[in-house]
């Protein structure tokens, strides 16, 4: 048995056993837990590059734009992904995070998928289309988000849980399973997720040595050359994780070790990339917890100016048109990320709905048969 003893100062005079009796105090509650500034970081930088991916769409005319496009679109998905699956180890159903995962990302699923489709409606003219198993535009990683996460304990349990994990993906693009819950990109995606659960600390020691910038500068201007090459070549629905082999036209084996390679090529853009994030608090630091408004909201603004046409000004497809965007995208992810834009969206992204959740209902346990005991 183990035998708690008094601290070491009471013991080493002769008032131990005083102090022993006297009442204890209440222990103070544990500190708060700081956020790790690199993620915070990398989450940020992540987002402006989504922005600026979908701002740059309708500009790939411009070999800079559609090669920029391409190399932004190997990684960004999966950059997110592997750093929410990190931030996700701790998911459990205990604890308050069941009523998180419903407040943080179903609700916000839901108020986005009318409002974009209502948006799409009012300012697209297009027909009214509410599906709320097909997710409209970026709600997609809301969907999918939700069910990874509800699938996390499954994944701290089993044996091999990355290579099951890209099995699920590898196999998810031999058929077609239509839009439905994003079923392609849910699954396809869920490797980045998984690798993301697996990674620890130290493993993140390794892209922060000075040694690993270079290698990132390398890795990521290489990407962008092979990218300009690649653009006129590839069929970019590759990169949007969301058809099967059938619709890119190629066979299974074709097709898998394309995904494979993809794969692989994602995890060393990810490395690289997360190389040049910086450790220490920034200016942007604060900016990365507020990520979901800059992904949820920049769409209406991507939208406008696909309803609008803006981007189809002869300025846009030039060079210097084409870094302008890019330039614009950055502050407009940026201010959407600031406190004034936070405030004023909370009640939208992060509503107080605690009225709607009870506590955790236990099942009783079984009473004795007295009849049994007779």
């Amino acid at each position: 048995m183990t035998q708690i003893l008094p601290p070491r100062s009471h013991r080493s005079d002769g008032t131990g056993g005083a102090a022993a009796s006297a009442p204890q105090a209440a222990p103070a509650p544990a500190p708060r837990k700081e956020r790790d500034p690199f993620f915070d970081n990398a989450k940020f930088l992540a987002i402006l590059l989504v922005v600026v991916g979908h701002s740059i769409v309708g500009l790939r005319d411009v070999p800079l734009a559609k090669a920029a496009y391409l190399a932004i679109y190997m990684f960004h998905m999966p950059l997110f992904i592997v750093v929410t699956g990190y931030l996700s180890r701790n998911f459990t159903f205990g604890s308050g995070k069941a009523r998180k995962l419903i407040v943080q990302l179903g609700v916000p699923y839901l108020v986005f998928e009318f409002a974009y489709s209502i948006y799409d409606w009012q300012v697209g003219r297009n027909d009214l289309e509410i599906t709320l198993l097909d997710p409209y535009y970026l709600t997609w990683f809301l969907m999918a988000l939700f069910l990874w996460r509800l699938s996390t304990p499954v994944w701290q349990q089993i044996r091999w849980p990355l290579a099951i994990a890209v099995g699920i993906s590898l196999l998810s693009y031999m058929d077609d399973l239509g839009g439905d819950l994003e079923l392609h990109r849910t699954l396809g995606l869920l490797p980045f997720y998984v690798l993301g659960l697996l990674l620890r600390p130290e493993h993140f020691e390794i892209v922060k040595k000075p040694a690993a910038r270079i290698f990132g500068l390398v890795t990521l201007g290489g990407a962008l050359a092979v990218a300009f090459v690649a653009a006129g070549r590839m069929n970019i629905d590759w990169v949007y994780w969301k058809h099967g082999h059938d619709k890119l036209g190629v066979d299974n084996l074709t097709g898998t070790a394309m995904r494979l390679a993809m794969m692989l090529a994602a995890v060393v853009l990810i490395a690289a990339f997360l190389s040049l994030v910086p450790r220490r608090r920034t200016w942007f630091t604060n900016l990365g917890a507020m990520t979901l408004y800059a992904y949820l909201l920049h769409g209406f603004l991507t939208r406008l100016m696909k309803f609008t046409s803006f981007d189809d000004l002869e300025f846009w497809h030039t060079v210097p048109g084409v870094l302008t965007m890019a330039a614009v995208a950055v502050v407009v992810g940026t201010l959407l990320c600031t406190p004034p834009v936070v405030k004023s969206m909370k009640w939208l992204l992060e509503p107080k709905i605690g009225w709607a959740f009870t506590g955790l209902r236990r099942p009783q346990p079984a009473r004795p048969d007295r009849g049994a005991r007779r």
